[in-house]
């Protein structure tokens, strides 16, 4: 990988050659973070070049990776995903611009099969044939599609609280699933004790430094498609504290390849029943404390977050903004998402665009900014709660009297 100078250890500094299955510092046992040699990518390929390109995935940025070659690609389409300019929910919110990156529209409908596609690459490069997470859904089930079509073995662990649309894509999948009786820290303290024990890749995503590597992507992403041009901010939706890490390093990159002339300063959106990185941001501090997980947005659940010191310090470098939304303003901006952009986010997919909407009304960000906000996640992952957000439907017999009278009480007024 001669684009890649070493592993980083985020605590102690120290670095390591950047093997394929390199996790932890074996110092100190701190997050490791992937270093590049950007006077060689620089050398390699320009903004211009990178627009001329044919391939229409995340690999599209090869430079930027830290892959040998293309090796077990996974078979599916992962990234390039929509990227829309919302004007009439912009203007609602009394937003100058706003962007939606609907990531929910990836293979296994959500932001992780970044970090997945990613991870069947490293297990490869490893000589594995097995791997195996704990995940709270999504992860999960992006491990299990994209390990599924490139013919690894999975074995995921999840609370037994994940959605049952999250775990009926596992099994459709194929996947090796043990739903934990206990919290999202007991699930991942049993994956990580049988991977250790029979000697799986792993892909938590706090551990192995290269899965942020493939989620930071999107940020590749939503640079090219603003023409380079970046926005004032991006919100995005927190829990572990690997994905608003991995955006980060991606407009970093972007920066010190010359890519962009400036960086965007971040919305990091937590839920109000589980904000432990916010709390430690917050008060810049990277002694974040443990929370109970009390939040409809189970992706985002996570009371002991992995990631937490890489996310901190990205909404200190961005100078950013720490911002926590109840559940029902969860829902709210799941409406608000579905009716006037025509977007289909589950819980933490739209708690982003929860966390703009507060903003705005706290007076955190100027009403005449641009903002991008990144849907993490498709709303049939949660069927449940998107039923709660939108609604039940009109059921009646078959008589339009009935009908009638269904209108008149919801207030339907037609000629």
């Amino acid at each position: 990988m001669k684009n890649v100078i070493d592993a980083r250890c985020t605590l102690c500094g120290h670095t390591f050659e950047a093997h394929p299955d390199t996790t932890v510092c074996p110092d100190c046992g701190g997050i490791l973070d992937i270093e590049y040699d950007y006077d060689y990518i620089k050398s390699k390929l320009t903004k211009y070049d990178l627009m001329d390109r044919n391939e229409r995935s995340m690999w599209r940025y090869m430079e930027f990776l830290p892959v040998e070659g293309i090796g077990k690609r996974p078979r599916l389409r992962v990234g390039m995903s929509p990227f829309y300019e919302a004007e009439r929910l912009g203007k609602l919110l009394g937003v100058g611009t706003l962007y939606i990156k609907d990531d929910g529209i990836n293979p296994t409908a959500s932001l992780k099969d970044r970090a997945s596609a990613m991870a069947v690459v490293k297990a490869e490069e490893a000589g594995k044939d097995t791997i195996a997470c704990s995940s709270t859904g999504n992860a999960a089930s992006s491990l299990a599609g994209n390990a599924a079509a490139a013919g690894f073995s999975t074995y995921i662990f999840v609370p037994s609280r994940a959605p049952k649309g999250k775990v009926a894509q596992l099994m459709m999948f194929g996947a090796n699933v043990i739903s934990v009786q206990g919290s999202y820290e007991d699930t991942f303290r049993l994956s990580a004790e049988a991977i250790d024990r029979w000697g799986w890749y792993n892909r938590n995503a706090a551990i192995n430094p290269y899965l942020m590597e493939g989620k930071k992507t999107v940020a590749l992403e939503i640079c090219e498609q603003l023409n380079f041009k970046m926005t004032d901010y991006v919100a995005i939706s927190v829990g572990d504290g690997c994905t608003i890490a991995g955006v980060w390093k991606g407009f970093k990159d972007m920066y010190a390849a010359g890519f962009i002339d400036r960086l965007p300063r971040l919305i990091s959106v937590q839920a109000s029943g589980c904000y432990p990185i916010n709390a430690a941001a917050a008060a810049h501090t990277l002694d974040w404390k443990p929370q109970e997980e009390n939040t409809i947005a189970d992706s985002i659940a996570v009371g002991v977050p992995r990631n937490a010191i890489k996310a901190i310090k990205a909404i200190e470098e961005s100078n950013g903004i720490t911002v926590n939304v109840s559940d029902d303003e969860i829902l709210e901006a799941m409406r608000l998402l579905g009716r006037n952009a025509g977007v289909f986010a589950e819980p933490a997919g739209a708690t982003g665009t929860a966390g703009i909407k507060k903003a705005i009304e706290l007076g955190l960000i100027e009403k005449d900014a641009s903002i991008v906000s990144v849907v993490t996640g498709n709303g049939l992952k949660d069927v449940n709660n998107a039923i709660k957000a939108a609604g039940e439907p009109i059921s009646i017999p078959a008589e339009m009297d009935l009908l009638l009278d269904a209108f008149e009480k919801k207030g339907i007024k037609l000629p």
